[in-house]
């Protein structure tokens, strides 16, 4: 059932994602005058669809409104009607949970018939282009906005934060289980403790047990804890001849069940067999923590918003950028006489197909940390953001490469050709599906 949640979760991401960022060239295009055909919600073959069509009376005159302006109405095309043009704007629902598409009238630069993407000028062009692009970030802008007033994750070294209206709220380290005659079970840890702090040190994630521990081996360490207590753990329950039971108390402790912080002091274990240092100092316990700290924030949430997406925009080119040098030098180190440096590169070409997912590895993140709500749309802000990136990218099948060819006529006082047009997307296009089903590949041995 998780899985399955999981999927339809991620399925449901990068479906919205998507859709929105065709909604931004949708917009764009009808400010500008160009006329679309169809805006469509995932792929063909169609589920529904309906039509926005200019009413007329029976005599074919136009039926306006009050305010003198023409009547529209959506009209449902019947199933027989699908494949014949339509004089309006279609909308459709599809059947391939995949996106969705923006059909615009003559998208060649070539065309110049009027209301076309073609006969629209170079402004007009950029602006319908890159409007998805910006509906990505517009997205990823809201979602960061809404984390930033119920719990903005701490992902990122030095994330962007406004310290003066921040509220900082830490994870929790749980011991779990207690290793039988281990330093916690001689000092007196109990299952569910919280571990606070070893010495003048902060914990908030069960590394930094580790790390501490690691600091203090087989010396004398105290650790600050908080315990959970309930009245059956000491037995205090009122006489049963009483209507009701008053709230049982100890030490201070009242019925929340939460006590003060305790001190245990204690002498950390100088490894798993107490012979060698392979496995570190140990304390004795399993633990677990939050995955993440979180920070909140009032009115400050909107300029968090923004400076988040503009920090995770720069921190995913950076991660382009690494990922193609990683990419190039490898393949060229794979033709040095030095066995090393083979070895080098080969391990460069790894870790720059580690860093690639596709649609299938997003999905499997959402079936591992859907059930938690912050993380999950944590996962859509950057995915919107990811989008927005790789569709900034020259590459001559995305909105990048298609606004450079147009940019490049330009410059040569000249008009792109369909048949040109054509040939490079079509080919650019070939060649992302290859890669594409190559990523899916690796993400499908990845998942299991």
């Amino acid at each position: 059932m998780e899985i399955f949640l999981g999927v339809l979760i991620g399925i449901f991401c990068l479906l919205f994602l998507v859709t929105a960022h065709e909604f931004g060239h949708f917009i764009m295009a009808r400010k500008n005058g160009v006329r679309v055909l169809e805006f469509g919600i995932c792929f063909p073959p169609r589920a529904k669809a309906w039509v926005h069509k200019l009413q007329k009376d029976k005599d074919g005159k136009i039926i306006k409104k009050k305010n003198g302006k023409p009547l529209y109405k959506w009209i449902k095309i019947p199933r027989k009607d699908w494949k014949k043009s339509q004089d309006g704007l279609v909308f459709s629902l599809n059947l391939l949970p995949i996106g969705g598409f923006c059909q615009m009238d003559g998208e060649s630069d070539a065309d110049t018939r009027p209301q076309t993407f073609g006969a629209g000028s170079f402004w007009t062009k950029t602006k319908i282009l890159f409007g998805g692009v910006m509906m990505n970030w517009l997205v990823s802008f809201v979602i960061f906005t809404i984390l930033a007033w119920v719990g903005m994750p701490i992902v990122l070294e030095n994330q962007f934060s406004i310290d003066s209206d921040k509220t900082a709220e830490y994870s929790k380290v749980t011991v779990v289980k207690i290793e039988e005659n281990s330093p916690a079970e001689r000092a007196g840890f109990k299952e569910g403790d919280e571990i606070l702090k070893i010495e003048d040190v902060d914990i908030h994630t069960s590394s930094d047990v580790s790390t501490e521990n690691l600091k203090y081996a087989g010396k004398e360490t105290n650790y600050i804890i908080k315990r959970t207590v309930s009245c059956s753990d000491v037995s205090q329950y009122n006489s049963e001849d009483k209507k009701k039971f008053e709230p049982c108390t100890l030490m201070g402790i009242g019925i929340d069940g939460t006590s003060p912080e305790l001190d245990i002091i204690l002498t950390l274990k100088a490894s798993l067999n107490e012979k060698d240092n392979e496995y570190g100092y140990l304390l004795g316990v399993n633990m677990e923590s939050d995955l993440y700290n979180i920070n909140r924030y009032t009115w400050s949430a909107p300029i968090v918003g923004i400076g988040t997406s503009l920090q995770l925009t720069a921190e995913t080119f950076k991660g382009l950028g690494g990922m193609l040098w990683n990419l190039i030098s490898g393949a060229f180190s794979q033709f040095s006489p030095d066995d090393s440096a083979r070895e080098a590169g080969r391990q460069a070409i790894e870790s720059a197909g580690d860093s690639v997912s596709g649609p299938i590895g997003i999905i499997s993140m959402f079936i591992y940390l859907y059930s938690d709500i912050r993380i999950t749309l944590l996962l859509f802000g950057l995915i919107s953001v990811s989008l927005a990136c790789m569709n900034v990218l020259p590459i001559p099948a995305l909105d990048g490469g298609r606004w450079l060819m147009i940019f490049i006529a330009r410059l040569q006082h000249k008009r792109l050709t369909k048949e040109t047009e054509e040939k490079i997307v079509s080919k650019a296009l070939l060649i992302l599906f290859g890669l594409m089903i190559f990523i899916t590949i690796l993400d499908v041995i990845r998942f299991f």
